[in-house]
């Protein structure tokens, strides 16, 4: 294809990600063009049957999906997936479907689906698989919230060691052996360390969860609750401010983001009991289904739908280790000696590659799109997050 390819961008109302389309559509050497999708309330928390259809959207509050249709569809998500394969049996067959991370069901409907390393999927050459999402935060942001908190933060002792919680999903289950472990920390961040302690919570933390910490932790130590609007959230700033990030296991945004950054970054361990650790195990072998002798009977596991994919959160912690980005978890993990690789540039590639345009120059180093590590509490002028 000689001509620049007319592209869509089918986004939803997730900001994460969309971002993650974003930050890929920013580095085709051509335009795109934003399509809005706005889900229907009744279906906002509830998932839809997964299928070509616009019936869970508000077409009078989304953008139109009218022809003349395109030549690329880039998306994201299990609602704006769903419009962009109805698009494409509009167009019978002249749109190219990208879907970003894992689809819910089945990949034929894809021309490509790239996923992160925590996936793992039928092998087939419609598949490609990166290290890491595609998960950046704009550096200009974290800088401004760095400078906003550095004065409120100022008199406490360093370290200063940032605990980043999710919440249970998958396998994972919040109980008193995490918060023993959160509390356990906090105090050898006081008492070996002589530093402070920042536990920051996150949607998915449950109330009981936040609760124990607020009535056990120690003076020394700051609790900061999501959505506790008096004592604000300095996530962004303590990305560029704390002399450690130590994330729990269930968060692999949060991972990505500081791994991205070259941060020293810990993952907490979470716990997988009972029925968490039947789901690990089945995790891991539908990991081990699709690779090895037995590929060959994965995609007919996917067609049945017994098995279409899988998201295997100890083999993302395994990479994240052995490539040098994070550490097993210690309060004071060292420096990473790796760095996350040039992702997009490889995304960018196979998109020209299925769309048959030539390839962009190759960026010079100085407007690389991974950041060079930064080094805490250097937050004039550019921080990373």
């Amino acid at each position: 294809m000689s001509d620049a390819p007319v592209t869509w961008l089918l986004l939803g109302d997730k900001r994460g990600d969309n971002r993650m389309v974003e930050v890929i559509a920013e580095h085709l050497p051509w335009p795109s063009i934003t399509k809005r999708l706005v889900t229907r309330p009744e279906w906002v928390v509830p998932k839809p049957r997964v299928r070509s259809t616009l019936d869970h959207l508000d077409l009078a509050a989304s953008d139109p999906l009218e022809p003349p249709w395109p030549d690329l569809v880039l998306t994201i998500g299990r609602r704006p997936s769903m419009a962009a394969r109805w698009l494409a049996e509009q167009a019978e067959g002249r749109t190219k479907l990208v879907l970003v991370g894992k689809p819910s069901g089945s990949i034929e409907p894809y021309d490509l689906v790239i996923v992160s390393a925590e996936a793992f999927l039928p092998p087939s050459t419609r598949v490609m698989t990166i290290d890491l999402p595609l998960m950046r935060i704009d550096p200009t942001l974290v800088a401004a919230e760095a400078e906003l908190w550095r004065p409120r933060l100022a008199a406490l002792p360093r370290p200063w060691i940032a605990f980043l919680l999710g919440g249970p999903t998958g396998p994972f289950r919040y109980d008193d052996e995490l918060v023993e472990r959160v509390l356990d920390g906090a105090r050898r961040t006081a008492s070996g360390e002589g530093g402070t302690a920042f536990i920051v919570t996150s949607r998915r933390t449950p109330k009981p969860v936040v609760e124990r910490l607020r009535q056990e932790l120690l003076p020394a130590a700051r609790l900061y609750a999501w959505g506790d609007e008096a004592a604000g959230n300095p996530y962004l700033a303590l990305l560029g401010l704390a002399d450690a990030l130590l994330v729990t296991a269930d968060s692999i945004s949060m991972l990505t983001e500081a791994a991205r950054l070259g941060r020293p970054l810990s993952v907490i361990p979470v716990s997988t009991p009972g029925l968490g650790r039947l789901d690990q195990w089945r995790r891991e072998l539908v990991q081990r289904l699709f690779g090895g002798r037995a590929a060959r009977y994965a995609p007919l596991l996917g067609r049945l739908g017994i098995s279409a994919q899988t998201r295997d959160f100890a083999a993302f912690e395994r990479l994240l280790v052995q490539r040098g980005l994070a550490s097993s978890y210690t309060i004071r993990p060292p420096a990473p000696t790796g760095r996350a690789g040039d992702d997009v540039g490889r995304v960018v590639a196979r998109l020209c590659q299925l769309m048959g345009h030539a390839l962009p120059k190759p960026q010079s180093a100085a407007n690389s799109v991974d950041a060079t590590p930064v080094a805490a509490d250097r937050v004039v002028g550019v921080q990373s997050r």
